[in-house]
């Protein structure tokens, strides 16, 4: 889909938003476990069938929070410069997208490390993670010639989403701040730059 969302659309996504922090704010307070998909509703101002309408699982609930990372790393990703070479493209945009740039990014990146912590949302995380990985794909098949290997391009695309979660993981039970020392930015580029050091598709691209 291309262009500008719709009204409905846009307002569909704004209500996935108001769901998703009810949803993490009972999560971080009580856990997933102890907290009920009509709790979430009533702390969103919806019906419970309005609820069931946009997650099928209570946990899911927070999957738009957690996702929001990779959607913005993968957006750096592909509008960077067409000159700037993939790799160094890769590095830059996953530490950007790690640097929260305003208010909404710094909540994300809170209720992230909140979320990372209670093993019942674990599934959640993983499919976002896998959901991360297919976008990112995505974006560097489209910077790469045509003929590249495609295993090669799914190596760095895994390669990198997993440096980003592990980074995220480390982070999220730490006691580092969300910037400077020990920060996602930091270990991101870290794990980014030695994960995806030796991958082929970079010789492959000179």
């Amino acid at each position: 889909m291309t262009g500008r969302p719709t009204l409905t659309q846009r307002r569909r996504e704004s209500t996935r938003l108001e769901i998703a922090r009810a949803a993490a704010q009972l999560f971080a307070a009580r856990g997933a476990e102890a907290t009920t998909a009509e709790e979430i509703a009533n702390a969103s101002g919806i019906s419970l069938r309005t609820f069931y309408r946009y997650f099928s699982e209570k946990e899911d609930a927070v999957a738009p929070l957690l996702a929001a990372g990779g959607e913005r790393w993968v957006r750096l990703f592909a509008e960077s410069a067409s000159d700037l070479p993939v790799r160094e493209a890769l590095e830059r945009s996953a530490a950007e997208s790690l640097s929260p740039a305003d208010a909404q990014d710094g909540e994300a990146m809170r209720w992230t490390r909140e979320l990372l912590r209670d093993p019942r949302l674990a599934s959640v995380w993983q499919r976002v993670h896998s959901d991360s990985e297919e976008r990112l794909r995505a974006a560097i098949a489209d910077r790469c010639p045509p003929g590249t290997d495609a295993l090669e391009i799914r190596l760095a695309a895994a390669a990198a989403t997993a440096a980003i979660r592990v980074a995220l993981e480390e982070w999220a039970f730490s006691g580092a701040p969300p910037t400077g020392p020990g920060s996602p930015r930091e270990l991101g580029a870290r794990c980014v730059h030695e994960l995806t050091g030796g991958l082929g598709l970079w010789n492959h691209l000179g």
